[in-house]
Parts: structure tokens; C-alpha cells; sequence
């Protein structure tokens, strides 16, 4: 597939989304926060030429320099490129540094098709938070805030900014696109959705995939769990494993959303929640099973 450019959006005064299509595996969203002196990033790209297109896309608005990065969660889409930034303060979740140290850069491991990502190096969140803490473009406040328990993964973070009433949300909403919750909850995510995002009076969102929205989103997600629920729920009673539950399925409006095989992966840890009894949920398996969901190729990765 040919490469989409990347498009730079100012969602409100002196705040860009900066938007990667088509928002499939790995090729997530950013965005940035203008001051007078510095420069604050909500999260970096995948790989190091998409990191350094961002920072270049970044330099076309403002000469003043990226002084903090905010990471939403600890996925490589949205850390791998920190090192690109240098010598800058890296804000996440306790957790979120931990899982970036302890995953480092994985690189091609077979489950994506391959991709270049060039030369990368972890640089984990310098500065960690264990609930919420306040960042400060001149006078415009950016709270960040932990949201409570696990959901997409266990580090989700959101960063709000009230003046201009603007949600960048990370990954607990894809738009377009399938939820992906294997390293996190579905119940925990249908919690965050409902008491956490919802009651936020965001005029805009900036999701950590697909086009910018409105709260509209939070419910079209919230249904997707649902169903998913739903699904592992009959996958259970019938005694089928997470793989045959997925190919039994009926995605129905759900399956022209990107990266559907991600049924797979969701409903491993679904069945889990639902029996917290059974053995943690094996990463590799799940993965594996997505793959062989979709028809035993890598899976789909333009980034």
C-alpha cells in the first residue's frame, strides 16, 4: 500500500493533532501543544523516520523545541521513537516506564509483516507519575492523569486540556479501527469508558488511531466491547478456545473496521476477565492465534 502523508491539524488554538493513515498497526497518532519558548508532544511514532517526520512537521509551525514528551501507555507505535526527541523531559506512568525498559525495541519478531525501524534505542519516561500530575505550556495546563486500572493496557494515560476543551486519549479509542485490548481488560476498558471518559467535556478528541471525533466515539467503542464480551461469554459456555470463538463469530459492522483479527487477541483476554481463575493470558499465543485468524499471514504493517 502506498504510503499516506501524514496530515497537521490545529485543533484549537495552539494545539496540532498530527495524523498517520491509515491508523493500522503501528501507525498511530501524536500531537503537540505550541508555547512561546517550548514545545510539548503527546507521545512519538513507531519508527525513526516517522519520528523525525513528526519532529520535521513540528519545526514547520514553531522554531521553539520539543522541551517534554508525554507518553500515553508504553507501546512501541507510540515510544519506540522517544530516543529521536533528545535531550527532552519523558512524562509517563510508572508503569509505562517499566514496560518500555522491560520490552525494549522488539523489531521484526514474525507476527507483522516486516518493517524498518531504523536505528532506535529505549528511552524510557525520565519523570513518573502513580495518579496525576500538571504540565504547563505557558499558562495553558495539560493534566495528565492515570486512568484507574487496566484497559488497553495497565499505563493508560490521558492528557486533557480544559481551555481548550481537547482529549488525547492514546489507544482507548481506535477510530475506524478495532479496539485491541490483549494487554489489558475488557472490563476494565468498558470501566474506563464509561466513569472516566465519558463524564470528560471534551469537544474534541484525538484518538490514538484514525481521525480526530467527538465523545460519540467513547460509545461506538463501548458497544465493540460489549459484543466482544458477549461472544467470549458463548465461547466459554460452548467450551470453545479463544481462536474457534473468533472464527465462529459474526463481526457484522465490526468487520470493515481495520485489523479485525484482532477478535482473537481480544477475546483471550476477555476470557479471562471473565474467569480471573485461568492461567494469565500467554502474549505469544494470542498473537499467534491472530495470525492464524488471518489465514496464517503476518499480519497487515505499512509502517
Amino acid at each position: 500500500m502506498p504510503e499516506v502523508q501524514a496530515r497537521l491539524l490545529e485543533v484549537a488554538d495552539h494545539v496540532f493533532a498530527y495524523i498517520q493513515p491509515d491508523g493500522s498497526w503501528w501507525i498511530n497518532n501524536t500531537g503537540f501543544v505550541v508555547g512561546e519558548r517550548s514545545v510539548v508532544s503527546v507521545d512519538a511514532c513507531s519508527t525513526q523516520r516517522r519520528t523525525r517526520a513528526y519532529l520535521e512537521r513540528i519545526a514547520s509551525v514553531t522554531p521553539a523545541p520539543v522541551t517534554t514528551l508525554i507518553n500515553t501507555h508504553h507501546h512501541g507505535d507510540h515510544t519506540y521513537g522517544n530516543c529521536e526527541f533528545g535531550p527532552v523531559t519523558i512524562i509517563g506512568h510508572e508503569r509505562c516506564r517499566a514496560e518500555v525498559i522491560n520490552g525494549g525495541i522488539r523489531g521484526n519478531v514474525g507476527i507483522w509483516e516486516p518493517v524498518d525501524w531504523g536505528e532506535l534505542r529505549v528511552a524510557p519516561p525520565t519523570v513518573t507519575f502513580t495518579d496525576r500530575l500538571r504540565v504547563w505550556s505557558d499558562d495553558m495546563p495539560l493534566e495528565v492523569s492515570y486512568v484507574g486500572q487496566p484497559a488497553h493496557t495497565t499505563n493508560d494515560s490521558l492528557v486533557w486540556l480544559p481551555d481548550s476543551q481537547v482529549l488525547f486519549c492514546g489507544d482507548l479509542l481506535f477510530n475506524d479501527g478495532t479496539p485491541f485490548l490483549l494487554m489489558g481488560s475488557v472490563t476494565g476498558a468498558v470501566d474506563v469508558l464509561s466513569a472516566v471518559l465519558a463524564p470528560i467535556p471534551a469537544r474534541t478528541i484525538v484518538p490514538g488511531h484514525g481521525e480526530p471525533c467527538g465523545p460519540d466515539l467513547i460509545y461506538t467503542t463501548l458497544a465493540y466491547l460489549r459484543f466482544v464480551l458477549d461472544i467470549a461469554r458463548q465461547g466459554l459456555e460452548a467450551g470453545l478456545s479463544p481462536l474457534d470463538a473468533a472464527r465462529e463469530a459474526d463481526l457484522g459492522g465490526y468487520a470493515g473496521w481495520l485489523d479485525p483479527e484482532r477478535i482473537a487477541g481480544n477475546l483471550h483476554r476477555a476470557y479471562r476477565d471473565l474467569e480471573p481463575q485461568r492461567p494469565d493470558v500467554d502474549l505469544v499465543a494470542a498473537l499467534t492465534d491472530m495470525v492464524a485468524y488471518n489465514g496464517g499471514r503476518p499480519l497487515s504493517c505499512h509502517a
